[in-house]
């Protein structure tokens, strides 16, 4: 019985076992400081949404050109397109483009006033060899009042001489009539005589009379053709100054038919492009969405979307949202590791090499203006280096992203988190140039 009794002590308190509590304890203690000297990278965590670095590469509206009425759709959401398939087709509602033949008759005035641009050339070249026959006509007129000038002059030379033999003849046969008047007084000649020296007198004073009568005639003549000569001329000029004013009326009608020739010719243009917007193309390959209109028949103005397309080539990156606190610690090429939604992972903070599921980003660009959530943009391209980013990205999957930092021990880790301390400032170092 007593024997007993000590086997059932001993069982239940054990007291003469050894205890391995202490080993176990500096076993995990042992563990523990181990633990608080392995490498720890810091790193920053981020939330973000897929996008592409390239802006021809996001989803592109469809917008309209010009305002219409939607007459036929040749797609549908969801629909995938090729770059220049037609999307939907237009009619016009204007009614100054109402005209189906407006191209045509636009063209038929273009002709028409060039034609009239061409017969306004025309008549000026016209008018110029008008003016050339009335400068030509002025030189033979004024070559022929000349050679009359001419004439006149010598004719009054030779009349100037007629007169002045005249009045010689004249002088003479005053004295000889005054002689033979005295000799008739002192009885020395007839009558007969004296009437016949009175009738040479008489003649010789008429022919005077006539010869200064011709002389003035003449003189007069050469007057009046000089003046002819300068009539000649100012009617020259009268006529020419008309020709040239024509001249310049059909110059002017030249440059403003020009200017409705150009006119025409921007309206022709703008029509015939305006004809190959009724029909709305695709500007890239990819796929329809959002489409914004409905139905036939619907009326759109300029500018409105029509529909969305999402390219189905990208480059994928991804846009994430750092606090300000962080934002000394961003620079363009660091590496970011990534969650993206919908694909699972086993993450462990601050060992990345350990973790599986995770993609490889690298710090491409930091914006410098915040943005509207009050906190920093950061684009991340995909790290050729590491493993390829999933192909069933979709434009908007959301992806928290770790930005790795600089490589510490766990002990100040935890230290610094104790003391609320932001992660070390980190610059990538750059390598030294040699001296020459």
């Amino acid at each position: 019985m007593t024997n007993l009794n000590l086997k059932s002590y001993s069982h239940i308190y054990h007291h003469n076992k050894t205890s391995r509590v202490k080993l176990w304890f500096f076993f995990c203690v042992l563990i523990f400081i181990v633990f608080l000297f392995l490498p720890w990278t810091q790193n920053i965590r981020a939330a973000g949404s897929v996008t592409t670095l390239f802006q021809d590469q996001r989803p592109q509206q469809v917008n309209t050109i010009i305002g219409g009425r939607v007459m036929k759709w040749y797609i549908k959401e969801g629909d995938y397109v090729q770059a220049g398939d037609t999307l939907v087709q237009l009619t016009e509602v204007k009614v100054d483009y109402l005209d189906p033949d407006l191209v045509q008759r636009t063209q038929d005035q273009l002709a028409g006033k060039q034609l009239s641009v061409n017969y306004y050339k025309k008549k000026v070249d016209v008018t110029q060899q008008q003016i050339g026959a009335i400068n030509t006509g002025l030189e033979l007129k004024l070559k022929q009042l000349v050679n009359k000038l001419n004439q006149l002059r010598l004719k009054v030379q030779a009349d100037s001489a007629e007169s002045a033999a005249a009045n010689n003849d004249y002088i003479i046969g005053s004295k000889q009539f005054d002689r033979q008047k005295a000799m008739f007084d002192s009885g020395l000649v007839s009558l007969t005589q004296l009437e016949s020296r009175n009738q040479q007198y008489q003649n010789a004073r008429a022919k005077k009379i006539s010869a200064e009568i011709k002389l003035a005639n003449s003189q007069q003549d050469l007057t009046i053709t000089k003046i002819d000569v300068s009539a000649s001329r100012q009617e020259n000029i009268e006529k020419v100054t008309k020709a040239q004013s024509e001249q310049f009326q059909s110059l002017t009608q030249i440059a403003s038919g020009q200017a409705d020739v150009a006119k025409l010719k921007n309206q022709s243009a703008n029509y015939s492009i305006r004809n190959n917007m009724y029909f709305l193309l695709a500007s890239q390959s990819g796929q329809i969405v959002n489409a914004q209109k409905a139905g036939i028949g619907e009326i759109v103005k300029d500018g409105d979307m029509i529909a969305e397309i999402v390219p189905d080539k990208i480059q994928y990156a991804v846009e994430m949202f750092v606090k300000p606190l962080d934002l000394p610690l961003i620079a363009p090429g660091q590496k970011v590791r990534f969650l993206f939604d919908g694909f699972p992972a086993i993450v462990f903070s601050g060992w990345p090499k350990a973790s599986s599921g995770t993609f490889g980003g690298e710090i491409v660009a930091v914006e410098s203006n915040v943005s509207l959530n009050g906190k920093f943009r950061v684009l991340v391209k995909e790290d050729v280096a590491a493993k390829p980013w999933p192909k069933e990205l979709k434009m908007g999957v959301g992806a928290n992203g770790i930005t790795l930092l600089k490589d510490v021990r766990v002990w100040y880790e935890l230290w610094r988190n104790i003391n609320g301390f932001p992660p070390d400032y980190y610059k990538k170092e750059e390598p030294k140039q040699k001296i020459k």
